[in-house]
């Protein structure tokens, strides 16, 4: 198959990438560097560094192509808070392009790599697509809006479409800003480094962490299960794990002495996030086969930034 995948040098877009060309597909991908990076990609992937609102360039490279994954987006919780705007011409006003170039050029199935933070805080857990969504920032706000977009639209102009509400992504590679980084990174770093590890709050709320290698199984089935048109299907763990919980996990694997501080003066965000990932085992065939603490080990084998 032909693959155009957007925010292709990101976290997920390159190993989903990589993946894809391992398995003998043709892969394009696209990506405009603000956080990506190229080196991440095999030589098999056929890059290209663009804007994903450029409509011309999206005619270009959509040529011929099958499927599309869209996962070009900004994705900072606390960063979207700041720079609004700029979250809603990426992800908001990039898959409207995006869109619209398929309509143009013809191709007929995209697959939305969307986020669990659309949910918000709810009354009970697992998350379950049915529930009524309750965005609490402006990323969050972002990926429904792309979600409404890509499955309106697709309805409209006969695109087959498939989001993907994908919970708390962690594994090699995955990008360390100086500010507001994952957690996962953040910790691990700072207990290799024997940096003190900050928490937020009290470390009771609960996240839903799901290794890369899972992620990219279910993204790959997307592409062509069955009967999926206008699915909205969660991927995570279904597991649910407590930030204080995960930083003593780390402490233990890096047999680090690193402190805990707990900032009580900071918002601790969703209260609790687990996600039901029956609909994905429905559908996709998937399971999560990696358990958190191996997920971890795993990360500090194979990520050098990790080897101490």
């Amino acid at each position: 198959m032909n693959f155009l995948i957007t925010g292709s040098a990101g976290f997920l877009g390159s190993a989903l990438a990589n993946q894809l060309a391992r398995e003998g597909h043709q892969v394009r991908g696209l990506d405009d560097l603000s956080t990506g990076d190229p080196q991440a990609l095999t030589p098999d992937v056929h890059f290209t560094r663009g804007d994903v609102n450029d409509r011309p360039r999206l005619w270009t490279l959509l040529q011929e192509v099958d499927c599309v994954y869209h996962l070009a987006a900004r994705v900072s919780v606390q960063e979207s808070v700041l720079y609004p705007r700029e979250y809603n011409a990426v992800n908001v006003s990039g898959t409207v392009s995006l869109m619209e170039a398929m309509r143009d050029v013809g191709v007929k199935r995209v697959v939305l790599v969307s986020s669990g933070a659309i949910y918000g805080d709810q009354g009970k857990q697992p998350l379950s697509e049915c529930m009524t969504p309750n965005p609490r920032s402006p990323y969050a706000v972002s990926k429904l809006c792309a979600e409404y977009y890509v499955n309106t639209i697709g309805h409209l102009w006969d695109i087959e479409t498939v989001s993907l509400r994908v919970f708390n992504a962690y594994g090699p590679g995955q990008h360390l800003p100086a500010s507001h980084p994952p957690v996962v990174p953040y910790f691990l770093r700072q207990a290799i480094h024997r940096g003190s590890i900050v928490v937020h709050s009290d470390g009771s709320q609960t996240r839903d962490y799901v290794y890369i290698d899972d992620v990219v199984s279910a993204m790959v089935a997307a592409s062509t299960a069955p009967n999926l048109n206008g699915a909205i299907i969660n991927v995570g763990s279904g597991k649910e794990t407590s930030v204080r919980d995960l930083a003593r996990t780390v402490i233990s694997l890096t047999g680090s002495k690193t402190d805990v501080i707990y900032n009580t003066k900071t918002s601790a965000g969703v209260s609790r996030m687990c996600a039901d990932i029956s609909v994905a085992a429905q559908k996709l065939n998937y399971r999560s086969s990696i358990p958190l603490e191996e997920g971890l080990r795993l990360t500090l084998i194979r990520d050098p930034r990790f080897r101490g």
